[in-house]
């Protein structure tokens, strides 16, 4: 049971949730979209959202600012959320456009606006949890999706909260969170997704 509630908050660490809502909004989204501009976006994004922060974690740790992946204080968290929201940035200014990709574009925006929001709540020496951060952040923009296009994803949306409450179960297992800041990551995740979608539902 150990192992089983560990490798939930590996295969749902936050790191891969940028890259996994791009995966699902091209399987979902009923537009036309070449294959090799679907293709070119995936791969471009990935090592934007996934290899270039693999490579600052490692470079970070060499230079003593953070112990561990877990990022375990919240003093460890703000230079790599700081180093994310700019990734973020830099995909919404120049990756993702807002006119050809309106969901993705305000999926990344409220991923910015989450990732300056934690940033702001380790100020108070509070470490929300960013697992929940990214569940929470993907099971909006599903439900989301599945308005705005009109499609039923209920399964998917199902098997989503259950995996949310999986990755909590896990991280309280880990003692690696209290229940506030699992609350506050999830909030972080919702909100800004939520909020954003005045502008493209």
């Amino acid at each position: 049971m150990n192992i089983v509630l560990k490798s939930f908050s590996y295969i749902f660490h936050p790191i891969l949730m940028p890259i996994v809502g791009v995966i699902m909004y091209f399987m979902i989204s009923p537009r036309f979209t070449p294959e090799t501009i679907i293709q070119t976006k995936i791969l471009g994004l990935f090592i934007i959202t996934v290899i270039i922060p693999i490579i600052l974690y490692f470079l970070l740790k060499n230079l003593g600012f953070v112990s561990s992946i877990h990022l375990k204080t919240p003093n460890e968290r703000k230079i790599p959320l700081l180093l994310q929201s700019l990734l973020l940035l830099f995909v919404t200014k120049l990756v993702v456009n807002l006119y050809d990709y309106p969901e993705l574009y305000y999926f990344f925006l409220g991923a910015l606006i989450s990732s300056l929001s934690a940033v702001f709540i380790t100020l108070f020496n509070i470490k929300p949890s960013l697992h929940m951060l990214g569940t929470g952040a993907i099971t909006m923009f599903t439900i989301a999706l599945s308005i705005h296009f009109n499609i039923n994803l209920t399964l998917l949306i199902a098997f989503q909260m259950v995996a949310n409450g999986m990755v909590a179960t896990s991280r309280l297992h880990d003692k690696a969170h209290t229940n506030l800041e699992l609350i506050l990551g999830l909030l972080l995740g919702i909100i800004p997704q939520l909020t954003l979608l005045n502008f493209w539902l």
